[in-house]
């Protein structure tokens, strides 16, 4: 089980790694984007591209930070539930990883979808939609896979195993 552990929190960290790459792309094309409107040159599909960055970066960033506690939680409802809290949290889960496998789902059948019809950019560009949409997808089914996995935590272990809370719900008040 160890193994398996290290897997995931390793695929975790490495899509938030990819999804700050994706970042400082985000940031580079801005500027060069920028740079090309000062100078008169023409960078076409730039606001496109800035669009597939943002778009990687969010849903490759899901998974890690639910796993570092980044998302936000409700901690005033989880504490005031006392010793329900396990159930409340099984329920959320449940109904997170079910959400997020359903838009999963959708979004591998988006690509397939577009790889078969050959759906490309509107922009002179004319960039094959099913590459940028890729990375959407992959960030959807690794966020749908942590959500399961922290689910089952839950299940078998009592304990989400959510590395820091945030807000400081389990942090005693001092």
């Amino acid at each position: 089980m160890t193994i398996l552990r290290r897997l995931l929190d390793g695929l975790y960290t490495a899509c938030g790694v990819l999804a700050a790459l994706f970042l400082v792309a985000l940031l580079v094309i801005i500027v060069l984007q920028m740079l090309a409107r000062w100078t008169g040159v023409t960078f076409p599909g730039a606001t496109s591209y800035a669009g597939y960055c943002m778009a990687a970066s969010s849903f490759l960033a899901f998974a890690s930070a639910l796993n570092r506690g980044a998302h936000i939680r409700v901690g005033l409802l989880l504490t005031a539930v006392g010793r329900h809290r396990r159930w409340l949290e099984l329920w959320c889960f449940a109904i997170g990883s079910v959400a997020a496998w359903f838009l999963a789902r959708y979004m591998v059948n988006l690509v397939s979808w577009s790889w078969k019809l050959g759906d490309v950019s509107q922009g002179q560009d004319a960039t094959p939609l099913w590459i940028p949409q890729s990375l959407v997808a992959f960030g959807a089914v690794v966020f749908a896979i942590a959500l399961t996995d922290h689910l089952l935590r839950i299940v078998v272990a009592g304990d989400h195993g959510i590395e820091a809370e945030l807000a400081g719900e389990d942090q005693p008040h001092a």
